[in-house]
């Protein structure tokens, strides 16, 4: 597997880098959030803005990104727009999705954008064009919130995310019984033995999967999501909470 290093952290070696979310709806929550990242101290910050009350308005969203962006400093930065049926706040229009993408890649402050694999693919094809023109790498993302799919589709899905460009690739899935979370890690495991050519990330959701965010140095996942003051996806721990769990498979 290929690394890639970004602000001086390193992708696709070691122990899983953490990720914290920010999920202020108004520009205050924000930046009080990313106050209190800073304090934790993540590997990298991913700003949720599906969460954002005023997401459809532009230069609100840039406004919010400055902030975010002055605070964190050199921080690796993940900007998302999260879909309801991916588990988001709401939905958008694929155009709208992509333009929001687009102009927040246009100002140099992301240093990865989330993209999700189930969206038009020719919007998908075309912004990771302009992400990649700009310097900003592409995580391509897929989730699911009822059930884990298959060990055979789950790496299927890994692998059209490396065939479209992706700099990262990111599957979340939901199990229903401890054989998922099996399912999940095999076909973790399988992507790092067999297939992939950079790095990814994979994780089981809620209780029953929280194995699945300790245990990437073993299985080949090389981001995990911790929570500072909310959490953003089920079944994530805190950032501090984290740190501790990791220190038990480093090297």
């Amino acid at each position: 597997m290929n690394t890639i290093t970004v602000k001086n952290v390193t992708f696709g070696e070691g122990r899983p880098k953490i990720c914290a979310s920010i999920v202020g709806e108004d520009v205050a929550n924000i930046q009080e959030e990313a106050e209190l990242i800073k304090k934790a101290a993540p590997d990298l910050v991913e700003w949720r803005m599906d969460f954002f009350d005023d997401v459809e308005d532009l230069a609100k969203v840039k406004v919010a990104l400055q902030k975010i962006r002055v605070i964190l400093d050199k921080k690796p930065l993940v900007v998302t727009f999260r879909s309801k049926t991916e588990g988001g706040e709401r939905e958008l229009p694929f155009g709208f999705y992509f333009a929001l993408n687009q102009e927040l890649i246009a100002t140099g402050m992301p240093d990865f954008v989330d993209l999700e694999l189930f969206s038009d693919e020719k919007g998908l094809l075309e912004t990771i064009h302009i992400a990649h023109k700009r310097n900003v790498r592409v995580i391509i993302s897929n989730h699911d919130f009822a059930k884990t799919p298959t060990q055979e589709e789950l790496v299927k899905r890994l692998r059209k995310m490396e065939s479209l460009g992706a700099d990262i690739t990111k599957i979340a899935v939901m199990p229903n019984s401890p054989q998922d979370v099996l399912v999940l890690l095999t076909a973790t495991n399988e992507m790092k033995e067999q297939y992939a050519t950079r790095p990814f990330i994979t994780m089981s959701m809620n209780k029953m999967g929280v194995i699945s965010r300790m245990t990437g140095q073993l299985f080949g996942s090389s981001v995990t999501f911790g929570s500072v003051k909310a959490a953003s996806a089920p079944g994530q721990v805190s950032v501090s909470e984290l740190k501790k769990m990791l220190s038990f498979f480093a090297e």
